[in-house]
């Protein structure tokens, strides 16, 4: 007759009590992950609007440097203009 391994024993009471913690805890896991995605989906919409910010404010600005330049030929014009007059 051979003797039963004397290891460690686990009752089936202990066995549900286990896997019931288990569950909760992957019921935390599953509530963080909806509120980091909810977090996420808020950040992305707020990236869209101010990439919408950022392109209205470029093309906003691209007739001064025009503006500057035509003030400059005309400067030089006028100043060209000026030197032939006499």
């Amino acid at each position: 007759m051979t003797t039963p391994d004397p290891g460690v024993y686990i009752s089936t009471a202990q066995m549900y009590q286990e896997v019931r913690d288990l569950a909760q805890t992957v019921g935390r896991i599953e509530s963080k992950v909806d509120n980091f995605l909810d977090e996420a989906k808020d950040i992305r919409s707020d990236v869209h609007d101010h990439e919408i910010r950022i392109r209205t404010l470029e093309r906003a600005r691209w007739p001064l440097p025009t503006i500057g330049v035509l003030a400059g030929v005309g400067g030089a014009v006028t100043g060209a203009l000026a030197l032939f007059a006499r």
